[in-house]
């Protein structure tokens, strides 16, 4: 049989969770998780990640892996979901990839460059630049690499200062190298993509946050506030755990920057904003089979469709 891997991808709060599940149910098979904000301890309610009970049905892999204060890039998440893919195929199980961090996904399909080791002088250097004279960083990328600039959110200060990195330590452009350095695992992969009506999608994420405001973000994320300021030893840059969308938002709140309504405000319109990156994001990926799920949520009957779609592309184990 052929190692395929399968992954089911989505922009945030499709429903890829409670399908995903059920679909393993099917598969009898392990997740592995593919979402860069999941993989922190402590971010529950702000990550939507599976619940205990959830996770007890089905095992997920690569989810409560790093400590908040700590960093994790994309090649270290390829050399462990590597590991992790061989043992499920050991097990004679097709490993189920589910998640929408497109940059893990392509990573994996595609490969990545992890480039030279951080410069932590440098950075620091780059840091005091960027806040005695802000946005000069992004504008400094876009003479120097300006591929790497259109391809980096111009408040995306964590990713800039990697493209200045590698470009001051290597002498050359990071987007030049990249198309050097890539080579994605060596399997097949099916990928299948859920989506919905983009008006649908924006209630469900409006909903989402209010309910993860019920659930407790707010003392979430005041719990990890006080865990990074106990635990890290680095302020050079921001940590990217504090820059996931809801936790950044209720932070400034914590920190009297806004009200807890343009918090709220913030945090839907960026969720939303995401959510039509990861859309223009998976437009630009190769071969994957788009599965519409508009105005239906039985996830057991959407799973078992996705199943009958999977036996029509590849050879199932009996």
């Amino acid at each position: 049989m052929k190692k395929v891997i399968i992954i089911l991808l989505g922009p945030t709060a499709v429903g890829k969770t409670e399908i995903s599940i059920n679909l393993a149910k099917i598969l009898n098979t392990e997740i592995i998780s593919s979402d860069s904000m999941q993989i922190y301890k402590f971010m529950d309610i702000g990550t939507a990640k599976p619940t205990p009970e959830q996770r007890k049905e089905i095992t997920h892999h690569m989810i409560d892996i790093v400590n908040p204060w700590e960093y994790f890039s994309t090649g270290a998440y390829i050399d462990k979901v590597k590991i992790i893919i061989e043992k499920i195929f050991n097990e004679d199980k097709i490993p189920l990839v589910v998640g929408g961090t497109g940059l893990y996904l392509r990573a994996m399909t595609e490969g990545i460059f992890e480039g030279p080791d951080a410069d932590w002088n440098l950075r620091k250097q780059l840091i005091e630049t960027e806040k005695r004279h802000p946005g000069y960083l992004y504008k400094l990328l876009k003479e120097v690499d300006p591929v790497a600039a259109e391809k980096i959110n111009t408040a995306d200060l964590r990713r800039t200062i990697r493209a200045l990195e590698v470009f001051y330590k290597e002498k050359k452009k990071i987007t030049e190298m990249q198309k050097q350095f890539t080579r994605g695992l060596p399997y097949e992969f099916l990928k299948i993509g859920i989506t919905r009506d983009r008006k649908e999608l924006y209630k469900i994420i409006e909903n989402r946050i209010d309910e993860m405001l019920e659930k407790g973000l707010i003392e979430e994320v005041r719990k990890i506030l006080y865990l990074i300021k106990k635990n890290s030893t680095d302020c050079s840059q921001p940590l990217p755990a504090l820059q996931a969308i809801g936790y950044k938002e209720i932070a400034g709140y914590l920190s009297d920057l806004y009200s807890l309504s343009e918090a709220i405000r913030l945090t839907k319109k960026r969720t939303k904003m995401y959510a039509k990156r990861q859309y223009t994001w998976f437009k630009k990926e190769k071969d994957i089979v788009w599965f519409d799920i508009t105005n239906r949520f039985d996830s057991d009957k959407i799973a078992g469709e996705i199943f009958d779609l999977i036996k029509t592309k590849i050879l199932l184990p009996s």
